[in-house]
């Protein structure tokens, strides 16, 4: 800096600008670039392909199966990661309850634990495979980032809770047709995608990223249960009312806000903590994932 611009106060922001002045030259756009594309900790990349008599196609920045594969494996675990919070949470407040004779807070905690991760995690799989799907088809434009979430969240929903429902009546003649479906993984999903797609056009900083995509996850939460849905500690309690013999009780947490049972407060406030839990673990996943792929692919170039 001082041997180049000789005293004049030069900053990165310079840099910056200097891109956003060619991509509005250009048409560009830095959510979807098809010219100039941001390498996240490196800089910046010409992505048109050049071909004979000096014609450049610009294509999308599109990533390879296996790039495709470690981001949905990466937002799978973050979701599972999100699961398993979410699953402390609800088995200690589970345990809290006074229990029967031969039950023991430990199992408790286990089996809640189990099944939050579990459920998170099938969520998990459809989401970021379909984010990450449509990233490597489309690439990253918000559109089909918001669907591609949308779309893996209501599949994934629709068939968890069918196989549910199946195996409720199977095994014991009834079961509670409430509980997290299509609609829930449809919407946590979108606003997975949509923290995702925001996440890469701030340049994939971790922090920033985790935050947006919480507060979307956590809006999203917070609409389901007020349209009648379920999220993970609402299905829970619904099956407990289904099942009067079941030792499941999650009802002290409705007395931390007045509610003498799982009412509606406690719900919507579950339903935020889950929806920004999720989204903020899977969207931070990812941009660890991506930051680890632009980081091998810059070394491959420059080797």
């Amino acid at each position: 800096m001082a041997e180049v611009w000789s005293g004049i106060p030069v900053t990165d922001e310079a840099l910056t600008q200097c891109i956003k002045s060619l991509r509005r030259a250009l048409g560009d756009d830095a959510g979807s670039p098809r010219l100039i594309e941001t390498v996240p900790k490196h800089g910046y990349r010409f992505i048109a392909r050049v071909e004979g008599g000096g014609v450049a196609r610009p294509v999308a920045a599109r990533r390879s199966w296996r790039d495709t594969l470690l981001l949905g494996a990466a937002g799978t675990i973050g979701g599972g990661a999100a699961g398993f919070i979410g699953g402390l949470i609800y088995g200690f407040a589970g345990a809290s309850e006074p229990l029967q004779p031969g039950l023991g807070a430990v199992s408790i905690v286990l089996v809640i634990l189990c099944i939050t991760i579990a459920v998170a995690l099938m969520g998990a799989v459809g989401v970021s495979f379909g984010i990450a799907l449509s990233r490597r088809w489309a690439g990253p434009d918000w559109r089909w980032s918001i669907g591609g979430g949308a779309g893996g969240g209501l599949l994934v929903g629709a068939v968890v809770k069918l196989l549910g429902i199946d195996a409720f009546n199977l095994l014991f003649g009834r079961s509670p047709a409430g509980i997290t479906g299509a609609m829930e993984g449809m919407l946590i999903g979108a606003a997975v995608g949509l923290g995702t797609w925001l996440a890469w056009r701030g340049g994939d900083r971790l922090r920033r990223g985790m935050v947006t995509a919480g507060l979307i996850g956590g809006a999203a939460g917070i609409l389901i249960p007020l349209f009648g849905g379920r999220l993970m500690a609402g299905s829970l309690d619904l099956l407990a009312q289904t099942f009067p013999d079941s030792r499941l009780r999650l009802s002290k947490l409705g007395g931390l806000v007045g509610e003498a049972t799982f009412g509606p407060i406690i719900q919507t406030i579950t339903g935020a903590l889950e929806g920004c839990l999720f989204a903020a673990c899977v969207v931070g996943a990812t941009i660890l994932a991506d930051r680890t792929i632009n980081s091998v692919s810059s070394r491959n170039e420059q080797g």
